[in-house]
């Protein structure tokens, strides 16, 4: 039987496509895209300069990954040159800006390292993550990414599927959720000092899906991007990326990940509620209490586009959340 597939609105055709050697030669692509297009048309979020020379230098240091595109997830914008989504992060353990995590995660070793995986299972397991990168089937996906802060970018995320690594443990009935913890460092993560502090941050970060969310296809336990091996800026070296969530739904260097049957606290809901809910789905007709979502800019193109509702994502997700 032949299976004919419906293109999806939200797809891009394959001849306006980002070319996949623009990211594979790293300096190539740092001129077209980087030093050259995007610097002329201003649209880095800095000056170009030592510092990119060294960003550049640091990620072509990074161990490659050899994973095939899956080209059932495709985006109709072009990718977000590395070199600025390298440099505009959100990772709260390091710094509360975003031009500097990159700096202040140098240091920062996600090497070696164990996820634990526990609670409601019939087999509670400790993995490497070399192992795990090993035995699990990687693949590439382009995504969009929506940050809660109305800017978005799009990148190719290298991992596997959540539900490969659930399948490997074997929930029990009972289990609803699935509760993830990052790391807890002050030594490294200077702002994990400030546990319960000013700000009362509950460190160390966590978050939340149901089992259902966990298990859905997009759901990707990341473990890299543009063709190797995760910065620490991205989340070294386990991620989630949800892509119809907020990315600050999307937990950087897991260590855990614990079955339960309640719904865990997470991070931003218990220090804010009133601004971050526990589903925190893409929603542009659902303000943040301090500024619309309907429109995000994108950090590569400064192009300000609609917001699409799931991310547009919804016709993966939407049938997870009716009534």
């Amino acid at each position: 039987m032949v299976m004919i597939r419906s293109k999806r609105d939200w797809e891009l055709p394959e001849r306006l496509a980002t070319p996949e050697a623009v990211y594979w030669n790293r300096r190539t692509f740092l001129k077209a895209l980087g030093y050259g297009a995007l610097g002329a048309a201003g649209l880095l979020p800095m000056e170009i300069g030592a510092q990119d020379e060294r960003m550049v230098k640091e990620l072509e240091a990074l161990p490659r990954l050899a994973a095939k595109r899956n080209e059932a997830f495709k985006v109709e914008r072009p990718l977000t040159a590395e070199l600025v989504a390298g440099r505009y992060n959100n990772f709260y353990e390091f710094s509360r800006y975003k031009d500097d995590v990159w700096e202040h995660a140098r240091d920062f070793k996600p090497l070696p390292w164990r996820i634990e995986v526990g609670g409601m299972v019939q087999k509670q397991k400790t993995y490497d993550v070399d192992d795990l990168i090993k035995r699990m089937p990687l693949e590439e996906r382009v995504y969009r990414f929506r940050c809660v802060e109305a800017w978005s970018m799009v990148v190719p995320w290298i991992g596997f599927p959540m539900k490969a690594l659930l399948d490997d443990v074997q929930p029990l009935g009972s289990a609803k959720f699935v509760k993830l913890t990052t790391f807890m460092n002050p030594k490294v993560a200077p702002r994990q000092t400030e546990s319960r502090g000013l700000y009362g941050e509950p460190w160390p970060y966590t978050e939340g899906l149901t089992v259902a969310e966990a298990n859905n296809e997009l759901t990707l336990l990341t473990v890299g991007i543009f063709g190797h091996v995760l910065p620490n800026q991205h989340g070294a070296p386990l991620r989630i990326v949800a892509p119809w969530k907020y990315g600050f739904k999307c937990i950087k260097s897991i260590v855990k990940l614990e079955l339960t049957t309640e719904q865990p606290a997470t991070f931003w809901n218990t220090l804010v509620p009133s601004e971050y809910g526990f589903e925190s789905n893409v929603n542009p007709a659902l303000p943040h209490p301090r500024w619309s979502q309907a429109f995000e800019r994108d950090i590569g193109t400064r192009n300000r586009k609609p917001t699409l509702p799931y991310n547009g994502y919804g016709e993966y997700v939407a049938g997870l959340y009716k009534a």
